[in-house]
Parts: structure tokens; sequence; C-alpha cells
């Protein structure tokens, strides 16, 4: 569990603030700290770098599907409920923080340093193997296609999941997210299901 002081944690949400609003190139020390109210040798107290504060941001972003899909894990439903949730979960997520969407969706912004792009990556297996695990645990309860392969049916989803997504935030937030999350699962589950 990430154990992150309340200064950090105002460093990383005024961050992911300004990333939102003004794209990650206006994401400097100088910019954290004048929304901040504090100077840049403060913010140096708390993050070494510009890259430290996104791997914050990517981090607790990894810490929050965790602990989702370990709740997910514990309630008593089948397992297409389970992908079902989820599915739903994230656009619920990204409904409440539209700010994190800019983001975690925006591979531009870890393309150039490893760090940054070795944990973009990780975050995106934790999801396809848990997706992975409800797939195939549905297929053995006959809930979903088995002629399918389960990591094809995990890139429909996911990739329709993140597609939206990409949609939402890049139309300023226009339409109702879990609206169209939900039309897109019952659209899937169409093609999925025996």
């Amino acid at each position: 569990m990430n154990s992150f002081s309340d200064r950090q944690k105002e460093v990383i949400d005024v961050s992911i603030k300004i990333i939102a609003k003004k794209g990650i190139q206006q994401l400097t020390i100088k910019n954290i700290s004048k929304s901040l109210g504090i100077s840049e040798p403060a913010i140096y107290r708390h993050f070494e770098s510009k890259i430290d504060i996104l791997l914050a941001i990517l981090s607790n972003f990894k810490e929050m599907t965790k602990d989702s899909i370990e709740r997910l894990q514990l309630i008593n439903l089948s397992a297409i409920q389970k992908i079902e949730s989820l599915f739903m979960n994230h656009f619920k997520n990204f409904t409440k923080n539209p700010e994190l969407a800019s983001v975690i969706f925006s591979e531009e912004i870890f393309q150039n340093d490893i760090r940054l792009s070795t944990q973009v990556l990780e975050i995106m297996k934790y999801n396809q193997e848990a997706m992975l695990g409800l797939i195939e645990k549905a297929q053995r309860n006959n809930d979903i296609k088995t002629n399918i392969p389960r990591e094809q049916l995990s890139l429909i989803i996911i990739g329709g999941l993140r597609i939206i997504i990409t949609k939402w935030r890049l139309s300023n937030y226009s339409f109702d997210l879990e609206k169209e999350g939900t039309d897109l699962w019952k659209a899937i589950h169409k093609l999925i299901a025996p």
C-alpha cells in the first residue's frame, strides 16, 4: 500500500489536474509549486523530479486497481457478473475522477521514460491477467463462448473499455461515460454469450 504524506498527495492531485487541463508540457515543478502556493524547493523535499511525481500517480492508480480487483474476488458473484462489475467499475472510477483519464490513457506521457512505460505495462498486464482469470472461470461454467480464446475475449473487453474512455476524454467529457459503458457491456455480452 502506498504511504504518501498529505503534502505528497496534494502534489499528486495538483499534477493530475495540471496534466488534464494544460497537458504534460505544463507539468513543471514551477507550475506545481505555483498551484499549491509553496516554493519549488518545497516540492523537491517530497519528490526528486517530475518523473517521480508521474511514478507516484501511476503507483496510486495501480493500488486503486488492485484494491478493486481484490474486493471483487471476495464478492459472491458468478464469473460473468464479476467481469461485468470489473468492466463497469472502471467507468465509475473515471466518472468520479475524470482528470485521471487524461493521465492514465495518455500513453505519450510515458513513452520516453523506461520507468514510466514499465509501470504502465505492469498495470495493463495486471488488468489483463485479472480479466483472463475471470474469462477462464466463465468459460468453464459455460457462461460465455468457449470457441473464442480467452486472450482474444480479454482484448475485446479491455480494448472496448479503453476506446470509450479515450473518446470521452478527447471529447472533453461530453457524454455520460457510465451509460456508454453500460451500452458497450450489453453489446459485448451479446457477442460472448453462449
